[in-house]
C-alpha cells in the first residue's frame, strides 16, 4: 500500500497501454454520449471528421483505468475533490493505442484533516503518433501512513 508519504513532487509515474476498439467506442458512446461521430460511421457528419472516434468522456474513463493500474489501486486514496483543466486535445480512435504518465505537482497534509494529504497530478495521455490526446489535472485525498 503506498500512504501519502511515498509519493514526491516532480515524480513521474508511467502509464501501460491501452488498446482502444471500435465496438467499444460505439458501445460506450451509445450508452453515454449517442452523438453520430461516436456511433454511427456510415453518417456524412462522422465521414466528414475523418471517422468514428471516441467521446471525450470514454477517453477520460480510459485515463481512470490507467491511473488505478498504474498506482491508484495501491495507494491509500480516500475519495477525489475533482479534476481541472480537463482538456480532450486530439480524437481518439479505434486501433490507436493511447499510453500517457501522472507528473506528482503538489503534495501537501490537509489542514482540517491530520489523517491525509492532498496528492495534485498532472496528466498527458498520447497515442502511438505521440499527439496529445487528453490533459488534466487531478486531485486525490491520501491517507497518511498510520503511526503504530
Amino acid at each position: 500500500m503506498q500512504y501519502f508519504e511515498d509519493f514526491r513532487v516532480g515524480q513521474r509515474i508511467k502509464f501501460d497501454r491501452y488498446a482502444v476498439m471500435q465496438s467499444e467506442i460505439v458501445e460506450f458512446a451509445k450508452r453515454y454520449d449517442p452523438q453520430v461521430f461516436h456511433v454511427d460511421d456510415s453518417h456524412s457528419l462522422t465521414a466528414e471528421l475523418g471517422g468514428i472516434m471516441a467521446s471525450g468522456w470514454h477517453t477520460t474513463a480510459i485515463f481512470m483505468r490507467l491511473a488505478v493500474d498504474a498506482y491508484l489501486g495501491n495507494a491509500a486514496v480516500l475519495t477525489s475533490p475533482g479534476v481541472d483543466e480537463l482538456r480532450w486535445l486530439a480524437p481518439v480512435r479505434a486501433g490507436d493505442m493511447i499510453s500517457g504518465e501522472a507528473i506528482v505537482e503538489e503534495a501537501r497534509l490537509s489542514v482540517s484533516k491530520p489523517d491525509r494529504g492532498i496528492l495534485t497530478t498532472g496528466v498527458r495521455l498520447w497515442n502511438l503518433q505521440e499527439v496529445d490526446v487528453l490533459r488534466l489535472r487531478t486531485h486525490a485525498f491520501i491517507r497518511v501512513c498510520p503511526q503504530d
